[in-house]
């Protein structure tokens, strides 16, 4: 099991990114919460097993069609041991 506190930047905001996030978590078993960020970004936190995370994480550097992912920060964190994945507002 593998936590993280993910930083996405670019167009990411008003073009369906969360809910691209919150599909792919979902398909591969990933829990914890993403929700926009007043600066623009979008902040993800992610627990999961490790395979599956790293193929989550790529999905998430495409992001949807409309989105432009321009830079990823990642950090890892304890995890808290969410159930599901969830958008936050």
């Amino acid at each position: 099991m593998v936590s993280y506190r993910i930083r996405v930047y670019g167009r990411v905001q008003g073009v369906g990114y969360r809910d691209f996030v919150r599909r792919r978590a979902r398909t591969f078993g990933i829990n914890g919460y993403v929700r926009n960020l007043v600066d623009g970004s979008v902040e993800i936190v992610a627990e999961g097993d490790e395979r599956n995370f790293e193929l989550f994480l790529k999905e998430i550097k495409k992001g949807p069609i409309l989105a432009r992912v321009d830079r990823v920060e990642i950090e890892p964190r304890r995890s808290e041991g969410y159930e599901n994945f969830e958008i936050r507002f």
